[in-house]
């Protein structure tokens, strides 16, 4: 028996963890559509489709696992999207710096995670994750940001820009009249490389350790943040995909990839967590963009 168990909240972590693989597999239909979708003309080859990759945590005794979701397709590059639900001790290093792992390093974590980077640089690339913690504590945490790679699209009175952070709006708004603004400034203070002054993109939501009091309420809040992804993210696909490309726009969506791959190496917190907690090293890197570059 797992370590995990004692920790409590078994149905609700079961029904979170069950959520989200329900939630990845909407996404991947998705994304498979609009790879069907793609004109021939501006996006050659066949249709991608997602290929899962089952893992576990441990060989030797049961600390949970996931599987990851990867396509390479004709529209979408690169995209992954992972689910996982791992659990067991946070090892010496790490005890800690995890909320709630000051006296007890056991945890269980589950979520989804998702980034995709577009073919075409007029498609902007996209990152969300949801995810439940329990250690000492209990919360759940996640968000979703946009990044455009071309400068016309990187202001935040651009269209794409406008039409993404009102779908997050709204799901925030029908859970609490500040989320919206709060959870704005966090991703906008988080998504930012410090040694470039600039932001990784034009932003989204993110929040962390939302633990009102009421699990239900915390919960149907994160599971609207999933369904807002989509409803966020299709549109603005579908609008630019048929878009032709430069090649100076494509060498301006290379060097923008370089500023996300300095964010997630040097600051991301769900890379630290994942290689931190021996999860699977093809799904935590999977967000590094195919092709990037340092002119």
């Amino acid at each position: 028996m797992s370590s995990a168990v004692a920790l409590g909240f078994e149905r609700e972590r079961a029904n979170a963890s069950q959520w989200f693989r329900s939630l990845r597999d909407e996404i991947c239909k998705a994304f498979e559509q609009l790879e069907e979708e793609a004109d021939p003309k501006l996006y050659q080859g066949r249709a991608g489709r997602f290929e899962f990759t089952p893992w576990k945590r441990s060989a030797s005794e049961d600390q949970g696992g996931g599987e990851g979701g990867l396509m390479k397709g004709r529209l979408f590059e690169k995209v992954g999207v992972h689910i996982s639900t791992v659990y067991g001790e946070f090892g010496e290093n790490f005890r800690g710096e995890v909320k709630g792992t000051e006296k007890d390093s056991r945890f269980w974590a589950s979520g989804v995670s998702l980034i995709a980077h577009m073919r075409n640089p007029r498609v902007p690339a996209v990152h969300m994750n949801t995810r439940m913690v329990v250690t000492g504590e209990q919360w759940f945490g996640g968000g979703a940001d946009l990044t455009p790679t071309l400068t016309d699209q990187r202001r935040d009175d651009a269209p794409d820009a406008k039409s993404f952070h009102a779908a997050l709006k709204e799901a925030c708004d029908a859970h609490g009249k500040d989320y919206y603004e709060r959870f704005k400034k966090w991703c906008d203070e988080y998504f930012y490389l410090p040694h470039r002054k600039e932001p990784r993109g034009i932003g989204g939501i993110f929040y962390d350790h939302l633990h009102s009091g009421n699990w239900a309420e915390d919960f149907a809040f994160t599971q609207d943040v999933g369904r807002a992804f989509l409803k966020a993210y299709l549109p603005i696909v579908r609008k630019r995909m048929i878009e032709p490309w430069t090649e100076a726009e494509r060498e301006e969506q290379l060097i923008r990839r370089g500023r996300y791959v300095e964010f997630n190496l040097l600051y991301d917190r769900g890379t630290r967590f994942g290689l931190r907690t021996s999860g699977y090293i093809e799904t935590i890197l999977s967000s590094m963009p195919p092709v990037a570059k340092w002119p």
